[in-house]
């Protein structure tokens, strides 16, 4: 079982720059596949980024690549989601998933076991 707790978000104004943590229980965290998804009002929950369990490859969707970097540190079961250049279209809550025993990675919300709660980012023009 892990449970998961994003943190981080808040109101920032286009442009600025904001990070995200996820904080993971359970003793297995670094055999996770980690992700961030988003959901914006009245839209699909999209894929964001995603990191291999050593943290050595990384995936993001084509809308923040350049701009977002997914970082995880196993020693203090933590995914990380660094955030700039952020424009409007980036409000959402954001949440983090974890993916047991997943090859690569997947843009699929059903792929992965656990979720967190979620965290709001605004961003204002």
């Amino acid at each position: 079982q892990v449970q998961l707790v994003e943190s981080g978000g808040g109101l920032v104004q286009a442009g600025g720059s904001l990070r995200l943590s996820c904080a993971a229980s359970g003793r297995t965290f670094s055999r996770y596949i980690m992700s961030w998804f988003r959901q914006a009002p009245g839209k699909e929950r999209e894929f964001v980024a995603a990191i291999s369990w050593a943290g050595d490859s990384t995936y993001y969707a084509d809308s923040v690549k350049g701009r977002f970097t997914i970082s995880r540190d196993n020693a203090k079961n933590t995914v990380y989601l660094q955030m700039n250049s952020l424009q409007p279209e980036d409000t959402a809550v954001y949440y983090c998933a974890a993916a047991y025993g997943l090859m690569g990675y997947s843009a699929y919300a059903t792929a992965y076991d656990y979720w967190g709660q979620g965290t709001q980012v605004t961003v204002s023009s």
